[in-house]
């Protein structure tokens, strides 16, 4: 009953739930006393952030390079500055990570002029990707 009166007050309520081990995303929804339930199976998705730094001079010529680079790959890119650093922000496909991966370090080499090295171990960039849980990105 009361549940029943805080709904009335919002109108809605909606819970979300995925699991990227099984490929699944479940959706309820409560509006105005009715309840829906959608089940769908998702394509796994990636997320990658890639940490750059230009050598000084360069940011405006390697950030030009970097989006010429990713408008020819079908997935989402931003790019963002922050202070002296470029991060790139790709979201792609699970099936298709390794190969795109290969494919921009193999862009990279021909890139590396304009970057400097973070240190021996990461040399010129900082990668990180993980499973993409939620993106408000259609």
């Amino acid at each position: 009953m009361y549940l029943n009166k805080a709904i009335e007050r919002i109108g809605l309520a909606r819970y979300c739930l995925m699991d990227p081990r099984q490929r699944f995303s479940l959706r309820i929804d409560l509006v105005d006393g009715s309840l829906s339930v959608l089940v769908m199976e998702v394509k796994m998705q990636k997320l990658s952030i890639i940490r750059f730094k230009p050598k000084l001079g360069c940011l405006d010529e390697f950030a030009a390079n970097l989006t010429a680079f990713n408008e020819t790959k079908h997935r989402v890119f931003h790019l963002m500055q922050s202070g002296d650093e470029l991060h790139a922000i790709v979201i792609r496909n699970a099936e298709i990570l390794t190969q795109d991966a290969a494919d921009g370090v193999n862009w990279l080499d021909g890139q590396r002029h304009l970057l400097q090295e973070f240190d021996s171990k990461n040399k010129h960039t900082i990668p990180l990707s993980g499973d993409l849980l939620y993106s408000s990105v259609k």
